[in-house]
């Protein structure tokens, strides 16, 4: 088997941020498009956020939520209505103003003057206000509560600084919409989202997460509550992987969702939303990538085996490749993580070796590799993603009987799995730092001259309003931001590190994506 090494040209502990850019280019995962900040998602990297959608989608449904599909055009007046919700949104929002074009006599086209729209039209950045104004048609008593409605959407924001997968004007997403009686009904929905999202993230994507409540300055615009889950990328950055909001009755009340409770009087209902997006897909690479490209969870791997014959172009090659539809027939039929095994037979022409790395930087959980020898011998050469190297820097085959390893083909896949999950998990406590005790501790913490600091849990006053507009200021000009107060977090004794008052919670601290 050949060990040339076929890396990438960047290291991660060299340069982060362009290590991810070559892995995206190199796992084949996307490419930049002609518009600034929309990218073309690629079959491979399109496969990782399908089976991220089958797994939410299941647990979606699970909870009783329905799939349901709204307009990607709002009226501007929806979103006038909700001045909170507007301003938070105001300069990411495109408008469309005109339906038709004309020619402008040199070859070009303008908007039509005559075809302006009566209203403008905001490209969808969010559905609050549009998916309000269904509720308010569809409720109309308590029996119609509570309403749980999800939708799989693309929407549009506007951002200045873009980055693939990260950050982008337009990607894919889920947004749970949810209407229900009292405060209570809602806030469990919250709740129940927030820990759907933790649990899909932990045990689908391998990615720890910290769940916890936004500060009131990172809230959702509009809402009562906001809670995320954190993830730590291995450059100790924070990315926030999801959210879940409960909006109170704010939103209910600017689009008219009122219900007829059961004494006959009318109540406005208390309303929730919750999404997450191909922003996961990014977490992923940051999490789990390597200096040879991509690992990819094998719950959420579109080939979960991958199988290279060492095809001769000869005569041979018939027999060999029988060989190797066999085996993929017998994986194909046994199960792992609770569905088939998902295996490709790569018959593409070309060597094995090439072909091999092509699937190592795509980060295939298992590549078995088979020559006529092995066929003839009954065995398989069988390469694990998660741990590619031996201590002498060739490729750690690991070669068995064929039977062997199509017996523990899934306990394998769970290890991989498991394995990606608990590194990661490793990784992220030996990095947050929970035993700073001053704003000066703090900032020497992320001193420039640490390339990778982490996270710091802090105790906190919770102050609000101006109080907290000062801190927010003191954190900014370190380049840090409030992640959010982890449930289940220690008792917060002592003073709070940025007004000095009594501790009544932790909260996490970290630069951020």
């Amino acid at each position: 088997m050949s060990a040339i090494r076929h890396a990438l040209s960047i290291k991660r502990q060299d340069d982060f941020a362009q290590w991810y850019q070559e892995v995206v280019a190199a796992a084949d995962m996307a490419e930049e498009s002609g518009v600034r900040g929309c990218m073309v998602i690629k079959p491979w990297g399109y496969g990782i956020w399908e089976r991220m959608q089958r797994l939410l989608d299941a647990r979606i449904k699970a909870a009783g939520v329905q799939n349901a599909y709204f307009p990607l055009f709002i009226p501007l007046g929806n979103f006038v209505r909700e001045a909170a919700h507007v301003e938070g949104f105001a300069k990411e929002m495109a408008v469309v103003t005109h339906h038709r074009l004309i020619s402008d006599g040199k070859g070009g086209l303008i908007p039509d003057p005559e075809a302006k729209l009566e209203e403008p039209l905001i490209v969808r950045p969010t559905s609050e206000t549009i998916i309000g104004d269904a509720m308010s048609r569809w409720v109309q008593s308590w029996r119609d509560l509570p309403l749980l409605l999800n939708q799989w959407a693309n929407v549009v924001r506007w951002e200045m600084r873009t980055r693939m997968f990260l950050r982008t004007s337009e990607f894919l997403w889920q947004e749970g919409h949810t209407a229900h009686a009292t405060r209570d009904d809602a806030r469990a929905e919250t709740m129940r989202a927030l820990e759907m999202y933790r649990a899909f993230a932990e045990d689908d994507l391998s990615l720890p997460v910290i769940a916890g409540e936004k500060p009131e300055n990172e809230r959702f615009p509009g809402a009562a509550e906001t809670w995320s889950i954190e993830a730590m990328m291995q450059d100790g950055k924070a990315l926030q992987a999801g959210t879940s909001h409960y909006l109170g009755t704010s939103f209910a009340e600017a689009a008219g969702i009122r219900y007829q409770d059961r004494e006959g009087g009318q109540q406005l209902a208390h309303t929730t939303s919750w999404g997450v997006s191909t922003r996961m897909v990014g977490a992923l690479i940051m999490t789990h990538g390597d200096d040879d490209g991509l690992r990819v969870p094998p719950a959420v791997a579109p080939q979960q085996i991958v199988i290279l014959p060492m095809l001769r172009e000869d005569d041979g090659d018939a027999a060999l490749l029988a060989y190797c539809e066999a085996l993929r027939a017998s994986l194909a039929g046994q199960t792992a993580l609770g569905e088939p095994i998902r295996v490709l037979l790569d018959s593409r022409p070309g060597k094995a070796a090439a072909r091999r790395w092509d699937w190592v930087r795509r980060g295939a959980p298992l590549i078995v590799e088979v020559g006529p020898r092995d066929m003839t011998e009954g065995k398989v050469a069988v390469l694990r993603r998660d741990r590619l190297w031996t201590e002498a820097g060739k490729p750690d085959f690991a070669f068995m009987p064929r039977e062997s390893f199509v017996a523990e083909a899934a306990i394998t896949l769970a290890s991989i799995q498991q394995g990606l999950h608990a590194e990661a998990h490793a990784r992220r406590e030996a990095n947050v730092e929970r035993g700073i005790a001053s704003f000066e501790a703090l900032a020497d913490f992320f001193a420039a001259d640490k390339r990778y600091p982490g996270w710091a849990e802090v105790p906190w006053a919770r102050p609000t309003g101006a109080a907290l507009d000062a801190v927010v200021e003191r954190l900014k000009a370190l380049k840090l931001t409030f992640r959010n107060v982890p449930l289940g977090a220690g008792p917060a004794e002592g003073a709070c590190l940025f007004t000095g008052e009594p501790a009544v919670e932790r909260i996490l601290v970290a630069r951020a994506y």
